[in-house]
């Protein structure tokens, strides 16, 4: 079968769906409500037939796989992907609650067209959100993404004849074949054997399969957040609230600690020490692993610009780069293939190992942890110190109007500051995609300055954000 192609945009403007991950928000409130994700299934489906074409000898049609967290909206939304597909006489393969790399992998290895996942990610429980996955497990670029758009608001589509509706079936070994191929990546013959892991699974995706794996690759494993009931996935839990966790490490005298997000597309990890390891140390360690068993690939690695400056000072001591993209595990994959890397992510815990997957996968990121672990027989506290954080500062700015950030008075106060940090220090300031949010970050060797300039960065937003 072929490769979806990205069809050219058509004009006219229509209300933005999707953000810089998919389709996000409030669930009942616009976009997320049963009857627009209805729409967008039914414009999913349209395109795919639009753009995708079926072998002449083949008798399978065109399909979908579906897979969700474990929030209790995740019920409406999976009925209302599913009628809207089936209505437009595609097929549907229901896989239930599966971290979002599981659904990129299942989307590939099953053969399917299409592949949704049905989560917020770290968000609340009262958010959902949509992520759509090509027929190689990769995210569709923003191109297609705005073609399904405009499809679903024109609301003009060529529905099935009842004879050729869609069916849907549940997929009953989903679970397992994920579990294989995450053991599958950790070296052959390695195991477990002797380490006491504590696992949060953020009361989210991964609470059967993240516990399943490490026991059977032979640790003594505790699990917390294991036990979603609809409405506490993240909640003081998981890869965004590692207390919890650490406090489990230390009580259990664990050897690591290992922290996932709702859709498990993330990894926080902690060490024996209750000290929390981020996506940057955690990419460098697995940099280092990799470059010493001549894996890497890429002479260096992919992070953004939120990432630590101490970790780009590391990587330089090694003789490798870091290379920067913009914020999104998709902008952080497309630089990973453009510089031929294939280890890349984001200091929230997002770990792309693309010779393995197309999307962030925290468990599978933290088998190589362990695998370091296991290599060198040392703890985690000796590999994950690897090297020194520069100090960082990161503030949310919530406002009630919309911020023009090429204002003058704000480009002038930017400029500024860069300025004033010089080669010295890093400043990003941008948008939330998601909230209505403006976010700084500023690093540098020096703290007093970093505050400086977040102040008076954030006294101009405040001044342009009065009624």
């Amino acid at each position: 079968m072929d490769n979806i192609r990205a069809p050219a945009a058509t004009g006219g403007a229509i209300m933005k769906l999707f953000g810089t991950d998919g389709i996000r928000g409030a669930v009942n409130e616009p976009p997320m409500t049963a009857d627009v994700i209805l729409k967008v299934a039914m414009a999913a489906a349209q395109y795919l037939q639009e753009n995708t074409q079926l072998a002449s000898s083949s008798q399978h049609r065109h399909t979908v796989v579906i897979g969700k967290d474990t929030r209790l909206s995740g019920y409406m939304l999976e009925s209302a992907l599913t009628s809207g597909f089936v209505s437009m006489g595609v097929d549907v393969m229901l896989l239930g609650p599966l971290p979002t790399p599981a659904v990129a992998m299942l989307t590939r290895t099953l053969r399917a067209h299409l592949g949704v996942m049905i989560s917020a990610s770290h968000n609340p429980f009262e958010d959902n959100g949509i992520k759509f996955f090509d027929a190689q497990g990769f995210k569709l670029n923003g191109q297609s993404e705005k073609y399904i758009e405009e499809l679903s608001y024109k609301n003009n589509f060529s529905l099935a004849k009842a004879k050729d509706f869609g069916k849907a079936r549940r997929v009953d070994d989903a679970l397992g074949r994920y579990n294989e191929f995450v053991k599958s990546s950790f070296p052959k013959g390695m195991r477990l054997d002797g380490l006491k892991i504590v696992v949060d699974c953020a009361n989210g995706a991964a609470y059967k399969v993240a516990p399943q794996v490490l026991w059977e690759l032979g640790a003594d494993v505790i699990a917390i957040g294991n036990a979603p009931n609809g409405v506490n996935i993240n909640l003081d839990c998981g890869a965004t609230h590692t207390s919890a966790l650490q406090q489990a490490v230390l009580e259990h005298q664990a050897n690591i600690g290992i922290a996932l997000d709702g859709d498990a597309d993330r990894l926080i990890a902690v060490d024996e020490n209750g000290h929390v390891l981020d996506g940057d140390q955690i990419m460098a360690l697995i940099a280092k692993l990799w470059h010493e068993q001549d894996l890497l690939k890429g002479n260096g690695i992919v992070a953004t610009h939120m990432s630590n400056l101490g970790l780009e000072r590391y990587l330089s001591c090694k003789g490798l780069q870091l290379y920067r993209s913009n914020i999104g595990d998709k902008h952080v994959l497309e630089m990973m293939q453009l510089k031929g890397c294939n280890v890349g992510g984001e200091q929230s815990g997002h770990i792309i190992l693309s010779d393995y997957t197309t999307t962030g996968d925290g468990l599978l990121a933290a088998l190589q942890v362990l695998a370091l672990m296991v290599a060198t027989n040392m703890p985690a506290s000796a590999i994950g110190n690897t090297f020194e954080p520069v100090p960082q500062i990161l503030r949310n700015i919530r406002t009630k109007h919309a911020i023009n950030l090429n204002d003058d008075r704000i480009r002038l106060v930017i400029d500024d500051a860069k300025m004033r940090l010089d080669q010295f220090g890093k400043l990003l300031v941008r948008q939330s995609g998601t909230e209505p949010l403006i976010r700084i970050m500023a690093q540098g060797d020096d703290a007093t300055l970093l505050n400086d300039v977040i102040n008076t960065i954030t006294g101009t937003i405040s001044e342009l954000d009065v009624a």
